[in-house]
């Protein structure tokens, strides 16, 4: 019996990958768990694993192919592996339906329970297969944790929870969904070639007007004819370079923009930052993971969050509510060869200048290779841009939509400066905040940038108060 598998839903956002690599061929034998392809999406590179044990029949998909969330990529032949039933297999195609039946299999006020009248249901449970080596480690049965994520996907927290001992309000007895086995996590290499075609990829023939997905303005656009001056060449608006343009067009046509501009004296900071940089360094074990200023400013940017809440919402324009955010998760701006991808740190209040530098490391490794999480690229409440390693006295961030405001940290550099009543040399550093002017005012802003300025001038008191 043939059973197809589609491309599943790959995280929040997600509406269709390029494949990458197809790592079987029609006829070969493959095991549960087997990556079967390499495909790129708008946040990252990712590894599809075969949810299924069996005979390859038929590859629906080919190299550099954009294939969207529910087509079909691969047909088992499950009877070649004396494998069960079709059931277990609808992909996609059952991954928008799976939320209906995950509720009827919990009972309300039975907290995460399954009620004796309740019809069990059977199947792979969604989850990426980070989360699942996870559960396979401490011994835990998927079907036995009641999922959090969207579409019944399974996260990571929903394991450690139940490992945990949280048992009352998280299992869920031999109840499963009928959805896709796993999703995916990004743990591929990108492309380091510098070549813009080799950056952008493909022809022109496998480019799509960007109206098409939406996110950008309407109609079409007069441009005039390039090639009557010369020789030119059209090159795709693909994968993450696509996702932001169309993300900046967002975030420009949403948010009515204004940026405040500021700078921190930060001459004790850097001075504490080589005296404590060995000692980071020592502690990480492999000599990576390093005090930074920006560090320190993702730290200070908790504080000044809680104090000015506006900076850490956003306006829900389908219902006209202020949506304010509790926790305090700082996406940074990474720079890659495929693009700018913004990893988040969360619950950054509730680290340690120490985690927030070894975390912080990470994911900006994990970043650069195309090895970073998908679950790691999302829930960010307020983002940081940091340009002071390239260089620049100053900048004008974007919004990162649907967040109220945005960060940019330029070059600190020697300048001279007045300390008491003289003269002195000291570490200046450009800040930058643009935010929603809908959400909060100038003097808002004001004081908001103020507060990370005196935390950073004062990085003793600031220690201490952290």
């Amino acid at each position: 019996m043939t059973v197809e598998f589609k491309l599943p839903d790959l995280g929040e956002g997600i509406h269709e990958a390029e494949i990458i690599a197809v790592k079987v061929k029609e006829g070969e034998m493959v095991k549960e768990d087997q990556i079967i392809f390499e495909v790129e999406t708008d946040k990252a590179v990712v590894e599809i694993p075969s949810p299924h044990a069996g005979a390859v029949a038929k590859i629906h998909v080919a190299q550099g192919q954009t294939v969207k969330v529910g087509c079909v990529m691969i047909g088992y032949d499950i009877a070649a592996k004396g494998a069960a039933a079709p059931a277990a297999v609808s992909a996609a195609a059952t991954a928008a339906q799976a939320p209906a039946p995950v509720k009827q299999a919990v009972a309300a006020g039975n907290n995460g329970a399954a009620s004796p009248t309740t019809k069990v249901l059977t199947g792979p449970v969604p989850a990426t297969p980070a989360t699942r080596r996870l559960a396979r480690e401490l011994g835990i049965d998927l079907h036995q944790v009641n999922p959090s994520g969207p579409a019944g996907r399974v996260l990571k927290e929903d394991v450690m929870a139940y490992a945990a001992g949280s048992l009352e309000s998280r299992i869920q007895p031999n109840a499963g969904t009928a959805n896709l086995k796993n999703s995916a996590n990004a743990t591929n290499a990108a492309s380091t070639s510098p070549s813009m075609k080799d950056k952008y990829g493909g022809t022109s023939a496998d480019a799509t007007p960007l109206t098409a997905l939406g996110g950008m303005n309407s109609g079409p656009v007069e441009y005039p004819d390039f090639a009557k001056y010369g020789n030119v060449e059209r090159l795709p608006l693909k994968s993450i370079r696509r996702k932001i343009a169309m993300n900046m067009t967002q975030a420009w046509t949403h948010i009515p923009h204004v940026t405040h501009f500021d700078e921190a004296n930060v001459t004790e900071l850097s001075s504490l930052v080589t005296k404590y940089e060995k000692e980071f360094a020592a502690r990480s074990g492999d000599n990576k993971v390093r005090p930074t200023l920006t560090v320190f400013t993702i730290k200070a940017l908790a504080s000044a969050l809680k104090l000015y809440p506006q900076f850490n919402s956003s306006l829900d324009e389908n219902t006209g509510e202020i949506v304010i955010k509790h926790y305090y998760n700082i996406g940074v701006a990474v720079a890659t060869d495929r693009g700018l991808i913004v990893p988040v740190i969360k619950n950054v209040d509730q680290k340690s200048f120490y985690d927030i530098a070894a975390e912080l490391s990470d994911i900006a490794a994990k970043t650069r290779s195309g090895k970073i999480e998908l679950e790691r690229l999302q829930g960010g409440t307020f983002t940081l841009t940091n340009i002071g390693a390239i260089g620049g006295t100053s900048m004008s961030p974007m919004v990162n939509f649907p967040e109220a405001a945005i960060l940019g940290m330029a070059r600190a550099s020697q300048k001279p400066i007045v300390k008491d009543g003289q003269i002195a040399i000291g570490t200046i550093l450009p800040l930058a905040m643009s935010f929603d002017h809908r959400l909060a005012d100038g003097a808002e802003a004001a004081y908001f940038v103020q507060h990370v300025v005196k935390l950073l001038e004062d990085p003793f008191k600031f220690i201490l108060e952290a």
